[in-house]
């Protein structure tokens, strides 16, 4: 029985890292945008979480809740400089390479982002949709 035990104890470990390595790959590519809502998998109407680009969807799984509408860093970014820069999409004077120093180290409030959180894969891809091109 304590062997029977262990060995569920170790797969559902294994399971564990499994699942963790799989969140740190790079998102797929999302469905296309079809609409404003889409049938979920009952047959009722939800709102279409489609994204513009892997890279939006991206930002909006792991940034997002802190930088779109409302979230704490835009809230206190607009409360120390112009509130039309504080939200990071909007911005036009952000480079890759500041993005991923601020994401990794921290800067201000926000707290630095280990590799658990966010891959070196994945703040890349990150990176290049908030620089929107810039070196």
């Amino acid at each position: 029985m304590r062997r029977l035990v262990l060995v569920a104890a170790a797969l559902c470990a294994l399971a564990a890292c499994r699942k963790a390595e799989e969140g740190n790959a790079v998102a797929p590519a999302p469905p296309a945008n079809t609409g404003t809502q889409v049938k979920n998998a009952t047959g009722g109407m939800i709102p279409d979480r489609s994204y513009k680009s892997p890279a939006e969807h991206l930002f909006v799984e792991k940034c997002a809740m802190c930088h779109r509408q409302m979230g704490m860093g835009t809230v206190i970014l607009a409360r120390r400089m112009d509130p039309k820069i504080a939200m990071l999409e909007q911005r036009k004077d952000l480079t890759r390479d500041y993005v991923t120093t601020a994401a990794r180290n921290g800067i201000g409030n926000m707290p630095r982002m280990q590799r658990g959180e966010v891959s070196d894969e994945q703040l890349a891809v990150i990176a290049g949709y908030l620089a929107k091109g810039k070196p």
